[in-house]
């Protein structure tokens, strides 16, 4: 037997110890509840055997009266390093077979400590949450000894106190997303601090019928009396994804962890590297005639804009982000001969691709991912202006806007527009940051100016059409006038565009920007930090 042989052999007790989380009972609770344990998860997410965990035995022992260890019952937080496609990640992850994720004295120490990982050694960092992620509980205020948590669970010392509230090493979660990729996934019930940690990311996402969010849960919002609701209609996928609050909704654990490593796969490990090129599986050159008859002559007509992106970008590289929020506007990642980029784009099924505050919110934080991750942008335009109307006053949609606007304005990546179809107004000048070097194309079906000549006719000659014998007449006489005067070609005549093209060379001309560009990128911090 080794010196040291009965200590080992305390540590292997109390390993296992804390491998078997809340116990037999609740974690057979858990998968009966279609979830995954928190130790299944992490060996789904990471590469086959991984995961080097930190603090294994932190958590609440129990002695006897000689004082040998009994049990030893688990934080309610896991955290580590693993890899995922080789590389190597943070992964900070709650434990709802524990107290249903509340507060214990590991877990404050332990979450500070997974954030601090991440930034300082600069590595992506996966949030897993399910549970209240570390929030409080009104039982550390209980003062009888029958039924007081202790104070290691209630992590408040000695007796029973309030205390003016704090978020343990928020600090590192608001600096860590202008440092390194953050991911969080909802993975159950998910309130107070736990949603706020999982908003606080890049990219979210909750699981169908199984995660739900919420500032507070329906026990609290009920006994308010002011409504009556359950956990789906107060805060479930449908609601968050479709707000913006949540980016994406899948329909499985494995989905979302299918999604995690997709995301990762774009970006770099922190701003100080830059995203690494993939395979070059799809030929740079190749062009695609069917484009020219996507986009319908009849303005009014819809398109699947959709339908353009697979086909520019490298075949099945495109990765939504958002696509229930804000669904005027498109918004993904994708590669261009192997280089990772990001898209936006305008979708006419929605608003005619006209900017909502919803999609103005939205884009205003993906530019800013790409900023912060130095990701060229490509922006394919049909953006007709600002949605109008009563609503869209309500909804403050000329801030939200204004906000995209300065963001793109800000952003210094590099950046190629490619006019599809409408650029109007405000909104549509938000096509590209206009005091930089115009990297941009135009299809033939390119339409724009201040105000689309549909609407903006009766505005400008109002005065003419009130005192004409026959307004529809005239109506009809100025806007044929006008339109003749609308070709994309007059506008390239004045260097006003810079270049019109064959819909079918857009993808060769992209891959071309991605490959001039890609030396350009700098690594580094942002100028300005990356907000939720």
């Amino acid at each position: 037997m080794g010196e040291w042989e009965p200590e080992l052999g305390e540590l292997r007790a109390r390993e296992a110890m804390a491998e078997q989380m809340g116990g037999a009972e609740k974690v057979a609770r858990q998968h009966d509840r279609g979830k995954l344990d928190v130790r299944q998860r992490i060996t789904a997410l990471l590469d086959g055997g991984s995961f080097h965990e930190i603090g294994k035995i932190a958590g609440s022992p129990t002695y006897d009266g000689d004082g040998e260890l009994v049990d030893l019952r688990a934080s309610n937080f896991l955290f580590g390093r693993g890899r995922i496609d080789g590389r190597t990640v943070v992964v900070a992850a709650d434990d709802f077979t524990v107290r249903g994720g509340a507060a214990d004295a590991a877990i404050i120490g332990k979450q500070i400590a997974a954030e601090k990982m991440a930034g300082e050694l600069r590595l992506p960092i996966i949030r897993l949450i399910d549970g209240t992620g570390g929030g409080g509980s009104v039982r550390t205020l209980d003062t009888d000894p029958s039924k007081k948590v202790s104070d290691t669970e209630g992590g408040h010392g000695r007796g029973a106190r309030t205390y003016v509230p704090m978020n343990p090493a928020w600090e590192h979660v608001v600096a860590n997303l202008a440092m390194v990729p953050t991911v969080a996934l909802c993975l159950g019930s998910v309130a107070g601090l736990g949603a706020a940690r999982a908003v606080t990311s890049h990219y979210s996402v909750m699981v169908k019928g199984m995660s739900h969010l919420f500032a507070a849960g329906p026990v609290v919002v009920n006994r308010m009396g002011g409504e009556q609701v359950d956990k789906e209609d107060l805060g479930g996928s449908r609601i968050h994804t479709r707000n913006g609050a949540i980016d994406d909704e899948v329909r499985s654990e494995e989905e979302a962890f299918e999604r995690t490593r997709r995301f990762l796969s774009y970006l770099p490990s922190s701003v100080y590297e830059l995203a690494e090129r993939g395979p070059c599986t799809d030929d740079p050159g190749r062009t695609d005639a069917g484009l020219g008859d996507v986009v319908p002559r009849d303005r009014r007509q819809v398109y699947k804009m959709r339908s353009i992106i697979d086909s520019v970008v490298d075949e099945g590289s495109f990765f939504e982000i958002g696509r229930a929020f804000g669904r005027s506007a498109i918004c993904g990642l994708a590669r261009l001969d192997g280089w990772p980029v990001a898209i936006v784009a305008g979708d006419p099924y929605h608003y005619g691709g006209g900017w909502t505050a919803a999609s103005s919110q939205k884009v205003t934080r993906f530019v800013d991912l790409a900023e912060t991750f130095h990701l060229p942008v490509v922006h394919l335009v049909d953006n007709p202006g600002f949605v109008i109307g009563t609503e869209a006053e309500q909804q403050a949609t000329i801030r939200h806007g204004a906000r995209a606007l300065a963001a793109i304005y800000q952003a210094t990546v590099p950046w190629c527009s490619v006019l599809v179809r409408k650029a109007f107004g405000v909104a549509g000048a938000a096509h590209s940051p206009a005091h930089r070097f115009q990297y941009r194309y135009a299809w033939p079906s390119g339409d724009w100016g201040s105000l689309p000549v549909e609407g903006g006719v009766e505005a400008a000659y109002r005065a003419d059409l009130e005192a004409s014998d026959d307004p529809a007449a005239l109506l009809a006489e100025i806007t044929e006038r006008l339109n003749s005067v609308r070709s994309p070609f007059r506008t390239a005549e004045a260097f006003l565009v810079e270049e019109i093209i064959d819909p079918a060379e857009t993808r060769p001309l992209l891959c071309e920007f991605a490959n001039l560009v890609a030396p350009l990128r700098t690594p580094g911090p942002a100028r300005f930090p990356y907000r939720p």
